[in-house]
């Protein structure tokens, strides 16, 4: 086989189980305002958002950004990460409450550029959250939650450069971060090779 059609498939096996996460958040909407008799019309104005966006999230079609993720949330009434738990992985008889496994882990693409985020948070994380953060070449945070708090996080692998309201800095392999939440900022990858984060928060807003 051809080493560019090789990496081709190798590419395609990568994204499906993320396209796969996009049906999953359309099902947990769906299943959510069923739930609460909410018709489309109804959660778009509850949520500040077009019927559209919603029907498309429900069909799979598309990767919310989080900030509609945020407005739909509170709309609902429930925490942001709801959106991703897989039914089978609810049952507190598995594990003890704790413990978040590795094939558990809800996942979701955000924004143009793909940037891939991983909850690593157990269901009882209190006002912590942690997950992994992974910028392909040229992705950007282009939807930061900011909130009263505190974020961090830790660079596994490659380069990313970090600004925090008007300073930026370039950190690589294992340089570490902290800033108040409420501050706007923003990631992103300047090079050709990916980059993987630990990201941390500490949330006052137990919804997100």
């Amino acid at each position: 086989m051809p080493a560019n059609k090789a990496r081709d498939i190798k590419a395609i096996d990568a994204l499906a189980p993320l396209e796969g996460g996009a049906k999953q958040i359309g099902m947990r909407l769906r299943g959510l305002r069923g739930q609460r008799n909410l018709t489309i019309l109804e959660l778009a104005a509850k949520a500040g958002v077009s019927s559209g966006i919603i029907s498309q999230i429900e069909r799979g079609n598309s990767n919310p950004s989080m900030k509609t993720l945020q407005r739909l949330r509170a709309a609902l009434g429930v925490n942001l990460w709801e959106f991703l738990e897989r039914p089978e992985d609810e049952d507190p008889g598995l594990d003890p409450s704790f413990i978040r496994r590795g094939s558990q882990r809800p996942r979701i693409v955000v924004g143009e550029t793909r940037l891939v985020k991983e909850l690593l948070s157990p269901r009882n994380d209190e006002n912590l959250r942690f997950m992994f953060v992974t910028l392909p070449p040229g992705g950007i945070s282009e939807d930061v939650l900011i909130g009263t708090g505190q974020k961090g996080g830790y660079v596994v692998s490659g380069t990313v450069e970090l600004t925090v309201d008007d300073q930026t800095a370039r950190i690589t392999e294992g340089d570490s971060f902290q800033f108040r939440s409420d501050t706007s900022h923003h990631i992103a990858n300047r090079t050709d090779q990916d980059a993987k984060l630990l990201w941390i928060m500490s949330v006052l807003d137990t919804h997100l």
